[in-house]
């Protein structure tokens, strides 16, 4: 715990895996013996500051996960929920299994996740709403208007490429939700990013990279190790 509040990672597995191209989900895919999913299940699961753990998961993938889950000797309540159409359904779903006074939101296909990004996002609720951890870009970013024109030109000492966990006062980001549940937005910052909530960035690396394609299975074999 962390000044007597209650944390919860919701895991968001429900995804279709489109980019990943071998017409199953990447989450469930083996590195090093282990499924992808085991990772990020076992990241939370020995961590200090987490109680519990939401996984959303397709309707007909629960058993799979199911399975996965009963392999182990996980330690803390790991619950699951029927995903959405959408990210931003699939951790709504999640929400609404928790009552955590902080929640954290993870990619289960990040599965090279560290306890000290881990334990830096939650520390630092002590003083903001909303935190996600991120690296600074290598490269040059440039806006384009849709026709691939470029209109503008990021300073890259000031440009971020945003990873997970980011975490969040689950109350704000539950009413964040609710107030904004037509909009699209491509991570849970956005939401409080409407209403002015300042979102702190902690620096992470370059390893806790989200499996996408099916050449980042080679590429995450050499980041996780077994524990």
């Amino acid at each position: 715990m962390i000044e007597g509040k209650t944390v919860t990672a919701i895991i968001l597995v429900a995804g279709n895996s489109t980019r990943y191209g071998q017409n199953r989900n990447k989450n469930f895919e083996d590195v090093n013996g282990k499924s992808v999913l085991f990772y990020s299940l076992n990241a939370f699961d020995t961590n200090t500051y987490v109680d519990n753990i939401v996984v959303a998961v397709k309707q007909d993938e629960i058993e799979t996960v199911k399975e996965i889950i009963q392999k182990e000797n996980f330690r803390k309540p790991i619950h699951m929920v029927v995903g959405g159409n959408s990210r931003k359904e699939s951790v709504y779903n999640g929400l609404k299994e928790t009552n955590a006074d902080i929640v954290m939101i993870h990619d289960g296909a990040r599965p090279a996740i560290k306890q000290n990004y881990i334990d830096k996002c939650i520390e630092s609720m002590k003083e903001f709403k909303g935190v996600t951890v991120g690296v600074k870009s290598k490269d040059t970013i440039k806006i384009t208007d849709e026709n691939q024109v470029v209109v503008n030109t990021t300073v890259r000492a000031n440009t971020w490429i945003i990873q997970t966990p980011q975490c969040f006062d689950r109350n704000i980001l539950w009413n964040m939700h609710e107030k904004y549940k037509h909009d699209e937005v491509t991570d849970d910052c956005m939401l409080l990013e409407k209403e002015g909530y300042p979102i702190k960035i902690i620096e992470g690396d370059y390893t806790n990279i989200k499996i996408t394609t099916y050449e980042d299975i080679h590429i995450i074999k050499q980041f996780v190790k077994l524990t």
